[in-house]
């Protein structure tokens, strides 16, 4: 899609508020023995929005409605994916609410999902139960009903999403707490962040390893093949807020693995690292190069370089390895001074190149003591 400048990003609606209209339109067909085209929700925020049925199908027994989820503008793995509902009579009264077909199940502690449960969320469960008592209350009937929520796809997709490390297995997460979906929405990359830190915690890990992306994690992984893969957990540009939520919930050793761009910001002190959070600052960058004692020369070639990478492959060529141990070292400062200064045993910071070959560490202990890690 080509981005027209000043054209607001749209927004779209989470795997819960779509569940919840399919809920809603089967229950619907259910009682009324016709099909539904459209339905209307209140969602979390306040909002009522009214949802386009995909298909909708009843017999005596069951009504079925199924619902196309639309991410707007966000790239999320779950944006065109069918979210199926089949509402089914039972004879106790109540709204029973499971997973079928491509969602996950729960087989590890530290979610807001009991282990052996269906992948649906806390406010997407209310939300399916709220609309539905609703409906069966307009319509005065007192026996209950059984909702089963199903992704055809899910299995797939959830390849796409951080689900079988955090032990969500066969499918996606039903999820969202506002009902939309905000387009590369910061608060949803944080809340998967710390819920990876509480699976983590969960499953026994005093050993964190934090990185800023896919080669970062393999690269950590082959580093520290010992631990479990619950310790690996991708921080994104989130340096800081992934430090904090590890000394919160009790983790004394972190490891920080990431690459020249990034980690030449945190080890100026920048704990958000996305591109637009703030520009490379070369002057600092040529200062760490007169500690690791470069000539004159590369250090004006630092202050004149485009990107951090290039100044990377310049102190790499010159053979001043030195330059990266340092910057690991100040990437261990910062991450100390976010956090209490005993909030951790150790902390360590691995620094490699594009290529995934290592640059430099270094680390901090529990007694101020520095020096390169293990």
């Amino acid at each position: 899609m080509d981005e027209q400048p000043g054209k607001p990003l749209r927004h779209g609606y989470t795997t819960g508020s779509c569940a919840t209209a399919g809920a809603k339109a089967a229950l619907l067909a259910l009682i009324e023995q016709a099909p539904q085209a459209q339905v209307a929700i209140r969602i979390p925020i306040g909002d009522t929005v009214a949802f386009t049925l995909h298909s909708c199908a009843y017999t005596q027994l069951w009504g079925e409605a199924a619902v196309i989820k639309d991410g707007g503008d966000d790239p999320d793995a779950t944006h065109g994916a069918e979210i199926v509902v089949r509402v089914s009579w039972r004879a106790e009264p109540g709204v029973g609410i499971d997973g079928g077909i491509g969602v996950g199940r729960v087989t590890k502690p530290g979610l807001p999902v009991e282990i052996g449960q269906a992948a649906i969320n806390p406010v997407p469960r209310k939300m399916i139960r709220e609309t539905v008592q609703e409906v069966l209350d307009r319509y005065e009937i007192e026996h209950g009903v059984d909702v089963l929520v199903s992704v055809p796809a899910g299995e797939e997709i959830a390849k796409k999403t951080l689900n079988g490390r955090l032990g969500i297995i066969g499918g996606i997460s039903i999820l969202g707490t506002r009902g939309i979906v905000v387009p590369f929405s910061t608060a949803a990359y944080k809340a998967s962040v710390a819920q990876a830190i509480r699976v983590a915690v969960q499953c026994g890990c005093d050993h964190i390893v934090l990185s800023t992306g896919g080669r970062t994690e393999t690269f950590g992984m082959s580093l520290y093949p010992g631990l479990p893969e619950e310790a690996f957990i991708e921080m994104g540009d989130f340096v800081g807020f992934a430090l904090t939520q590890c000394q919160r919930q009790g983790i004394r050793k972190v490891t920080l693995v990431g690459m020249m761009g990034k980690f030449s910001k945190v080890a100026q002190g920048v704990m958000m690292v996305h591109s637009k959070s703030a520009p490379v600052d070369f002057e600092f960058l040529a200062q760490v190069a007169i500690e690791a004692e470069a000539s004159d020369t590369l250090v004006e070639e630092i202050r004149g370089a485009n990107t951090a990478a290039q100044v990377g492959d310049l102190m790499a060529a010159g053979g001043l390895m030195r330059y990266f141990e340092r910057l690991c070292e100040r990437c261990c400062e910062s991450g100390l001074q976010e956090v209490e200064r005993d909030g951790f045993d150790f902390i360590e910071t691995v620094m490699i190149s594009m290529k995934a070959e290592l640059l430099g560490k270094a680390a901090i202990y529990h007694n101020g003591k520095m020096g390169e890690s293990g």
